[in-house]
């Protein structure tokens, strides 16, 4: 993938960390590696609690729950027959 050279105003702090994961700790092979796996893995918590934050809001909807209890009362036979299948 083609990489695009941005610049940011880190804190001196940031950066140390950031030397320090690449060259000691060896997390990434280079800093940008390492700020690019930091990104990915905030999106990645960001994502998940969004999910958690609807999920949640489906666990209290009478609607949905009905729903869903239709679609697994309709695939039931499937599924435990691909269960016992393994």
């Amino acid at each position: 993938m083609a990489k695009i050279k941005r610049t940011y105003n880190l804190s001196p702090l940031t950066v140390g960390l950031v030397r320090r994961l690449a060259e000691e700790s060896h997390v990434a092979p280079t800093q940008d590696a390492v700020v690019e796996a930091a990104i990915q893995s905030l999106g990645r918590r960001v994502r998940d609690e969004e999910h958690a934050r609807q999920f949640a809001v489906c666990a209290r909807d009478p609607e949905f729950q009905r729903e869903m209890a239709e679609i697994a009362a309709e695939f039931e036979v499937d599924d435990r027959a691909a269960w016992e299948v393994g």
